[in-house]
Formats: structure tokens, C-alpha cells, sequence
């Protein structure tokens, strides 16, 4: 499976424990995320990640290009809802598109967990058929 990684500044270390927490279900997947965030994440845990550019550089459109194109099988977006920042990633405009293209998304902890040991029960098996 495919999954994004996304995480507003302030949730950026959170996103860094959440995928050493993850790694074991993380290694089996293709990940890709905004480049700050997947520069962050793949220095404490290893993990190969495909980066795009910044969030507020048009990383965020790069990877909703993929979600556009049903390239995106899960999305993980720590998002800060009570500070958010100009110039962060919108959740708007990632969420309208997972909600077009039937992709999960995540924006809190609690949801993340739930959706990547879905993932590894074999609960998203119905993403291939879908494509």
C-alpha cells in the first residue's frame, strides 16, 4: 500500500514517534510525504521514503496529485487545529479529495493508529480492488 505522511509543524515530532512506533507496519509500505516531514521522519527511523517538496512549497499538491490520481492508498495527516499556520499544508483541500477518491485519511493520532493496524490485519484489501 501507499501511504502519505503529513504533519503541520507542531505535530511534526509526534509524526516522528508515531512512525517509530509504526516502523515494523511502516517498512512493508511505500511512503511518501512533504519533504520536511519525511526528511524528519526518515532520520530516526530508517525508513525509505519517497519526499516531495515542503508543504508550503507545493509539496501538499504533489501528493494530492496522487490522491487525485488513486495513486494514494492511505493518507496520515497530523494536522495542529489550533494553530495552524499560513503558510502549512490546507486539510481542506487533502480531505475533499480523499473523500472524492474513497482514501482514508487520518488528522489525529488516535485515527492514525486505528487505520495502520487495519492495514496490517489485511483490512485495506479493498483498496487493489478498487483501483
Amino acid at each position: 500500500m501507499k501511504i502519505a505522511l503529513i504533519a503541520h509543524d507542531a505535530k511534526k515530532k509526534l509524526m516522528q514517534n508515531f512512525c517509530i512506533a509504526y516502523r515494523g507496519i511502516l517498512t512493508k509500505n511505500e511512503l511518501f510525504a512533504t519533504g520536511t516531514t519525511g526528511r524528519l521522519v526518515e532520520e530516526v527511523t530508517n525508513l525509505n521514503i519517497h519526499k516531495h517538496l515542503a508543504g508550503h512549497l507545493g509539496g501538499a499538491q504533489q501528493l494530492g496529485a496522487q490522491i487525485e490520481n488513486n495513486e494514494i492508498d492511505l493518507v496520515i495527516f497530523l494536522r495542529d487545529p489550533l494553530t495552524p499556520k499560513s503558510h502549512e499544508p490546507n486539510i481542506g483541500d487533502l480531505s475533499r479529495l480523499c473523500d472524492m477518491h474513497n482514501i482514508p485519511i487520518a488528522t489525529n493520532l488516535a485515527s492514525a493508529e486505528l487505520l495502520l493496524k487495519s492495514l496490517d490485519r489485511g483490512d485495506m484489501e479493498w483498496r487493489d480492488i478498487y483501483k
